[in-house]
């Protein structure tokens, strides 16, 4: 079943509770997804010339530090700008996919949830008020975020397999549907250079929309491919490093709500998880349309 939840400020006034409110949205989602919960929050950027990445390791006790004063003795300069349960944000001197093939190369052992300039992912079995509460989710300050609570209907339930997944810098993606052809695909983008790290169908269709982009493609354009190139039903959630978009299958039969103020954009698959919004009540509310794009980025708020 899976539930879904978004919030994008338009407010600067309403980014120090981001976290806080991205929190209590996703606790209200927990009956929808009771296996696992994930967010993917965009704040503090990195300077030009780094890159940011939130890693994961399946130790507790993992020696983040280590691996600081092994990257900036690789590249020049790393450091860990916050560890969170089994998540650490690194930010390193180097091109993103220089930092990426280091690691891969040298450090099998961790495994990497996002990259860019923005994003940063955290994800973990149990439940969804379990998760707020260990990943200290009222903390984060931030632009934008999305989350999911995942109920699993085809791949097992393991950290590295819930939501949100990111397959490109800076873009991530949360779905809530069953794809038919996923296996397929992701034979298709596996010859194309994109790598898969789950047997999750989410993750094919995250790095379909990273395949798409990279070949030219706007997120627009490359979310109207999916109506063409992916079988099942779907609602999505994509996150960017200015935004969101939204987009639902043919056939919608997947819950979607979409709610806009002066303050912020929010997105969900149920409105009571809007409804813990400050000014929810006096929100423009209505149901997304199947196959139509909605989008919102900063430039254009």
């Amino acid at each position: 079943m899976c539930g879904i939840v978004g919030l994008f400020c338009k407010s600067a006034e309403l980014e120090p509770r981001l976290g806080e409110y991205l929190g209590a949205m996703l606790a209200q989602m927990s009956d929808r997804g009771p296996d696992s919960a994930g967010v993917a929050v965009y704040r503090d950027p990195a300077s030009d010339g780094w890159t940011k990445l939130t890693l994961y390791s399946h130790d507790p006790a993992m020696a983040w530090d280590v691996l600081g004063g092994e990257l900036a003795a690789a590249f020049g300069g790393a450091d860990v700008a916050g560890v969170r349960a089994r998540h650490a944000v690194f930010v390193v001197e180097g091109e993103a996919a220089d930092v990426e093939e280091w690691i891969r190369r040298n450090r099998p052992d961790v495994r990497i949830m996002s990259a860019g300039r923005v994003i940063e992912i955290y994800k973990e079995v149990g439940r969804p008020p379990q998760f707020v509460e260990q990943f200290r989710l009222e903390d984060f300050e931030g632009s934008h975020g999305l989350g999911h609570t995942r109920m699993a209907t085809e791949s097992k339930v393991t950290t590295e397999g819930s939501h949100p997944f990111s397959t490109g810098l800076d873009l991530c993606l949360v779905h809530n549907g069953s794809l038919s052809n996923h296996n397929r695909l992701r034979e298709r983008l596996r010859r194309e250079g994109i790598d898969f790290q789950t047997e999750n169908d989410t993750e094919v269709a995250a790095g379909y929309l990273a395949w798409r982009m990279r070949e030219g493609a706007s997120l627009e354009e490359a979310l109207e491919g999916c109506l063409e190139d992916l079988d099942g039903f779907y609602t999505f959630l994509v996150g960017t490093a200015d935004g969101f978009a939204v987009l639902r299958d043919p056939i919608a039969c997947k819950p979607a709500v979409l709610a806009e103020t002066d303050d912020w954009v929010a997105m969900s698959s149920e409105w009571r998880a809007i409804a813990v919004l400050p000014g929810a009540a006096d929100a423009r509310m209505w149901e997304p349309e199947p196959t139509v794009v909605y989008a919102w980025e900063k430039a254009l708020v």
